[in-house]
């Protein structure tokens, strides 16, 4: 079985992947994951693992940050309660969190994450014998390497590559800039992303004069990298080997999870079902650039990249659609959509719906408020209203404008 694993940086996001089609989501806690800013709370993985488990699909927690002395202090217990949620896997990169696993979960089902920088063989099967299920290949890694891999590691061994999202200029994170910089280490979940500033040459004797750093006079982001996108190369994924498909973005939004998830999901099956006969639905990658993207690149799979890889000019993110309501119930009588607000949006505006199997334009002929008035615009976050709809409609559907 093919597996797609998306993010989820909170409950909405955990309900968003499954209900747009991932097989599995991975999330991390408030302590221990590489993402500091989402994180749920024990409560939190409890209620999403519920939610997960009643979809039948698989619930994974990142516990992979590089720890010191201090950030051990109460892993032991933490793991212990994980364990008793009933979590499917824990993801981890560091051997003494390997260990702590093992001693107070020993059943546990363990991913070794790509911060463990498996880029051959023998690393694969060294984490196997000591127990681990599946190894998060990665990122540096090309298809042929992949294949590789695959051949020469126990069938029982999954494997685990990332298909879309941010790519790290470091190798696999492994970054000290944003530590330097700033004082928070990306090897705790605190990056600061400067890889993707702005940078000039000061030269000593000379301050507050300020010279660009050019690079074959393309611009001044030389460590700015494209997104990875391999929706056209699902297939090529698959042959590989790879049992799981990995979405990147835990502090990306509902928004972003809900069209790359629907996206890749429809590639998978399409692919599954007409095997030899598949061709690529165009359309797919269209959707895909409507989510925030710094533009795509195919990363290391089909060989190293270079300068077309890298963003010269800008590192702000391409939106050219924007989600403007998250649909909150149906009133089938009255097709009328409740929907939750997100960004502003005005009566006559011509919107696109989007659910997990379904999408459509339509106009919005009237925006009715939570006290019955009809109003022009929608202009509060959050704020509960009333659309007329062409179509039914259902949880979860998002509604969206072009910029």
């Amino acid at each position: 079985m093919i597996e797609l694993l998306s993010p989820a940086g909170d409950i909405e996001r955990v309900k968003i992947a499954i209900n747009y089609g991932a097989d599995a989501v991975y999330f991390g806690g408030n302590h221990y994951g590489l993402r500091a800013a989402v994180g749920l709370s024990l409560d939190e993985i409890k209620y999403a693992n519920e939610y997960i488990k009643k979809h039948n699909k698989k619930a994974y927690l990142t516990v992979n940050i590089f720890p010191h002395d201090e950030d051990l202090d109460g892993l032991p217990e933490y793991i212990d309660e994980i364990s008793k949620i009933g979590i499917d896997a824990v993801i981890l990169s560091d051997p003494g969190v390997f260990s702590i696993v093992k001693e107070v979960a020993p059943k546990m089902e363990i991913h070794i994450s790509t911060q463990a920088n498996n880029v051959n063989y023998k690393s694969a099967i060294f984490w196997y014998k000591l127990g681990a299920k599946r190894i998060v290949l990665a990122r540096e890694l090309s298809l042929n390497e992949i294949k590789s891999i695959r051949k020469k590691t126990p069938i029982d061994l999954e494997l685990e590559a990332f298909v879309h999202g941010a790519m790290c200029i470091s190798y696999s994170g492994r970054c000290q800039l944003s530590n330097y910089l700033t004082g928070r280490d990306a090897n705790k979940g605190e990056c600061t992303h400067p890889c993707r500033w702005k940078y000039y040459l000061v030269e000593e004797k000379r301050p507050g004069q300020y010279m660009k750093i050019e690079e074959d006079e393309r611009g001044t982001y030389i460590m700015n990298s494209k997104d990875l996108c391999m929706i056209k190369y699902v297939p090529d994924i698959i042959k590989s080997g790879v049992t799981s498909l990995k979405i990147e973005g835990r502090n990306k939004s509902s928004y972003y999870v809900a069209v790359v998830t629907k996206a890749y999901r429809k590639a998978i099956d399409d692919y599954l079902e007409f095997g030899d006969k598949y061709v690529f639905d165009e359309s797919l990658l269209e959707e895909v650039e409507k989510a925030s993207n710094r533009g795509f690149t195919t990363g290391f799979y089909f060989g190293k990249p270079g300068a077309e890889s890298h963003n010269y000019e800008t590192s702000a993110y391409i939106r050219n659609y924007n989600i403007i309501g998250m649909v909150l119930d149906y009133d089938d009588k009255n097709k009328m959509a409740i929907v939750e607000q997100r960004n502003r949006f005005f009566k006559n505006d011509i919107i696109e719906v989007m659910g997990p199997k379904d999408l459509f334009t339509q106009t919005v002929d009237k925006i009715i408020d939570i006290d019955g008035n009809e109003i022009d615009v929608a202009p509060h976050p959050q704020m509960i209203i009333k659309i007329p709809m062409q179509k039914p409609v259902e949880k979860y559907y998002i509604l969206r404008k072009k910029v």
